[in-house]
């Protein structure tokens, strides 16, 4: 049996442990508002290693079936309701220029989520913030995907604001607000993005200190270049394959 459940992949299993936790909260076993067991006691409960179980709370968290507070535990929140005037925010697209306009769409709330957050964050909420940078980082070093890692520092910032609408903006997006996690579905996308995490990461920084420095127009200026600069990077990529080809042979 231990064998047998070595070979699966780890994506299997945390996929298991993500529907069993999905059961126990559809049928009640945890409430909204509850507290869900400690990393540990799932790691017991389900025989899998610490990262399978992270990357279980995650899917949970873009499911927006719980929220995550530092230092505290995960708890279940009221699961989003489908609202149909809002099925443009996640369906599935497929073209680059749909990830362009999803940035411009994010662009107008979480520039001035980032001035909020500067102006209302708590001791505790900085600490969130900073400890989701690391995540990137060590991520990052290890050569990791870091795609949770970007969406989790967002989510930080929007509760800095401390207005709830943020949150629910974004966990209403889910991850796929993250362009990475899309463009993995280009085949032509997967040549050209390269790695940006370094870059990713200096931006991230930058939005963060002037959060700490409770700078609100260095937070909105700091979030507009990270913002900005990934819509560059995308409108690029929605050139056509054989223009770049054409430009790269000249």
């Amino acid at each position: 049996m231990v064998a047998a459940v070595s070979k699966r992949s780890r994506k299997s299993l945390s996929a298991g442990v993500a529907e069993a936790l999905r059961e126990d909260i559809s049928g009640a076993i945890y409430r909204v508002g509850d507290k869900l067991p400690t990393e540990p006691e799932l790691v017991d409960r389900f025989g899998v290693s610490r990262t399978v179980i992270r990357e279980a709370i995650a899917a949970l968290r873009a499911d927006g079936l719980v929220v995550s507070r530092h230092g505290v535990g995960v708890f279940v929140v009221e699961p989003p309701s489908t609202i149909p005037g809002l099925q443009l925010l996640t369906r599935i697209n497929k073209k680059i220029s749909d990830i362009i306009e999803e940035l411009e769409l994010r662009a107008s709330v979480e520039i001035e989520a980032a001035g909020l957050a500067a102006e209302r964050c708590s001791p505790a909420q900085e600490a969130e913030i900073q400890a989701q940078l690391d995540a990137f980082g060590k991520l990052m070093s290890a050569g990791a995907p870091t795609e949770q890692a970007d969406f989790e520092f967002h989510m930080a910032i929007a509760r800095a604001t401390n207005n709830a609408r943020f949150e629910e903006f974004l966990a209403h997006l889910g991850r796929r607000t993250i362009p990475r996690s899309k463009l993995k579905d280009f085949s032509a996308g997967n040549d050209l993005r390269g790695n940006r995490d370094a870059q990713l990461h200096s931006e991230h920084l930058a939005v963060a200190e002037a959060i700490y420095a409770r700078d609100p127009q260095a937070a909105r200026d700091a979030m507009r270049v990270h913002l900005g600069g990934s819509l560059q990077r995308y409108r690029v990529l929605s050139r056509p394959i054989n223009a770049l080809d054409d430009k790269k042979s000249s």
